[in-house]
């Protein structure tokens, strides 16, 4: 892929969906493919963005404001794009990312309740016409998800959120698969692991001659 735009792949769904455990099914079928690749995660991705990534989820004495959650995610996300993802894309390697800006509008927009057209506008402002080439939804109830995120055993600021903001999230994110059903792909995150995976490499499959489901 040397010289060709790589793909944007990223990953989404509410707290505890398993989106770690596909990540892995897509690096290893990457690798095997010889399909170059990055593997990264939001917010986060940079040594700044990293910084911002832990205020945010777990946050400074103070309550953190919802316009002030909003606007630390898209300063690491400007970081994370100009250092690691336009880059690795522009190398033509695929990039991996656990969570990208869907994630904004289902958290900040569903769970907060921010205005849409306020995500909008800073989307357009920090990634201009970039958007994922494929989003994998995984999707799952939300009891559930909370209960496999409680067993992990540490928890963050949203993992805490009541079980409505939870399904407000999840609402808002399967709206948005919905309205794209061309980028986006539901996947059902209750069904055994090796099916969820099977579901994943059968989603990107068809964006590479090289892959195979």
């Amino acid at each position: 892929m040397t010289g060709q735009k790589g793909k944007f792949i990223t990953l989404e769904g509410i707290e505890g969906a398993g989106k770690s455990t596909v990540l892995e099914a897509l690096q290893a079928h990457l690798s095997a493919s010889g399909i170059p690749f990055l593997c990264t995660r939001e917010p986060g991705g940079t040594p700044a963005a990293e910084q911002i990534r832990e205020l945010v989820l777990h946050g400074i004495e103070e309550e953190l404001a919802p316009d002030a959650e909003l606007l630390l995610i898209f300063a690491a996300r400007a970081q994370h794009l100009r250092q690691q993802i336009l880059p690795a894309l522009a190398r033509g390697e695929w990039v991996l990312c656990d969570r990208f800006t869907d994630a904004t509008y289902a958290y900040q927009g569903g769970g907060r309740g921010l205005p849409v057209e306020r995500i909008a506008q800073l989307e357009q402002f920090v990634q201009g016409a970039l958007r994922p080439d494929r989003t994998l939804l995984l999707d799952l109830d939300v009891s559930r998800g909370l209960a496999r995120a409680r067993d992990r055993g540490t928890s963050d600021r949203f993992e805490r959120e009541a079980r409505a903001f939870h399904e407000r999230v999840r609402t808002c994110y399967l709206g948005r698969a919905r309205a794209e059903p061309a980028r986006y792909t539901i996947i059902d995150a209750g069904q055994t692991v090796a099916q969820v995976r099977r579901d994943a490499l059968a989603a990107i499959a068809s964006l590479e001659p090289r892959l195979t489901a």
